[in-house]
């Protein structure tokens, strides 16, 4: 399935390509993939370097974890997150390590680390489909996450189900058109909401 985007100016093809399904195939992930995409989040870039983000990995066939993450996240998510083969939950690290001060630019470092990994999947032929729905409390308490991180955002890794015995209902979320708003309506100059002389 081609849901390639249909953007206003020219940008790398992999961002072009990158969406995030719903209907996941139960092919599993090889190891050495898995790797290279936590490297990718390795390399993103962070407030003075403290790279705050952490990951918790499930995989289908090896232990309890995805189950258990599976159980901590929203309901409306379950349905669909259970095909994929990983689920992962990316938690934050919250304050610096060096004095242990609250690092304000903690989730936003998180999703640069996500940002990374996304495009190193699109790369490899994965799809990731990113979820904000979960219980922070209930994979702190099945994970012994420490009191200074959060679990923060969840995340569905695989590959794309194109057989004709996906959920139907996955199939019809996914054949949706991609959307963006215009760049008009973020990309400003001079004031709030006047936008750019070179939109």
């Amino acid at each position: 399935m081609s849901k390639n985007a249909e953007t206003d100016a020219p940008i790398v093809n992999t961002l072009a390509v990158r969406w995030s399904p719903v209907a996941f195939s139960d092919e599993p992930v090889a190891s050495a993939d898995l790797k290279s995409l936590f490297e990718a989040a390795r390399w993103a870039p962070s407030s003075y370097n403290e790279q705050p983000w952490r990951y918790l990995v499930g995989i289908k066939g090896q232990g309890d974890g995805h189950a258990r993450i599976l159980e901590c996240l929203a309901e409306g998510n379950q349905g669909w997150a259970k095909n994929a083969p990983v689920l992962v939950v990316g938690v934050v690290m919250r304050n610096f390590s060096a004095n242990g001060k609250p690092n304000k630019a903690a989730e936003h470092d998180l999703g640069l680390a996500a940002g990374n990994l996304l495009i190193e999947a699109t790369v490899r032929g994965l799809h990731v489909h990113q979820m904000i729905g979960l219980d922070p409390e209930a994979l702190r308490d099945a994970f012994s996450i420490p009191d200074d991180a959060e679990a923060f955002t969840a995340l569905a890794i695989g590959h794309l189900d194109t057989s004709s015995d996906a959920d139907p209902a996955h199939k019809a979320r996914d054949s949706k058109p991609r959307s963006r708003i215009k760049q008009t309506d973020f990309v400003f100059a001079d004031r709030f909401g006047n936008p750019a002389s070179f939109q």
